[in-house]
């Protein structure tokens, strides 16, 4: 069985609850992984929107969570998952915004897709003291097993 990587709160293309943006309470949607690897070490996970600023006319890759070190018996991370609730040993890297954590969609225009992109690893990596995305990827450079991927969209109502 492949890598898969599901969410309770939404299907794969189709829209990510408000509750999950920053016109809700901007926290993460629970995910689940299967299929790992035997040898699978670690985890990754990046959450990325590559529509920003705008989808008709995207200029940069948006990153709103960077997770790594994450045990494969871990199984998935819980709705509104906490620092201090992540499975031991994860490490968090730094979102577009400066900060460790999950950021929620926040659309300034038009429909994006976010992308949660999970990554086994056949190693555990060095502290990397709160990478950004291009940090974590180059650690991750020869290391990753597989890879799964789970997208959704998101667009602003408009106020």
């Amino acid at each position: 069985m492949p890598l898969a990587l599901t969410s309770a709160a939404f299907e794969n293309g189709k829209e990510i609850p408000a509750v999950h943006t920053c016109d809700g309470k901007d926290v993460s949607p629970a995910i689940a992984w299967s299929g790992l690897p035997s040898h699978a070490r670690s985890l990754a996970l990046i959450m990325d929107d590559p529509d920003a600023p705008d989808p008709a006319a995207p200029r940069m890759v948006w990153v709103h969570w960077v997770l790594y070190n994450i045990p494969p018996s871990a199984g998935g991370l819980p709705q509104a998952v906490k620092p201090e609730a992540l499975p031991a040993g994860t490490c968090q890297g730094r979102n577009d915004w400066g900060r460790t954590g999950y950021g929620g969609p926040c659309p300034p225009t038009g429909r994006h897709r976010y992308f949660f992109k999970l990554y086994a690893l056949d190693s555990l990596l060095s502290d990397l003291n709160r990478p950004t995305k291009a940090q974590l990827e180059a650690a991750m450079q020869g290391h990753i097993v597989e890879h799964a991927t789970l997208m959704g969209t998101y667009q602003r109502s408009r106020r």
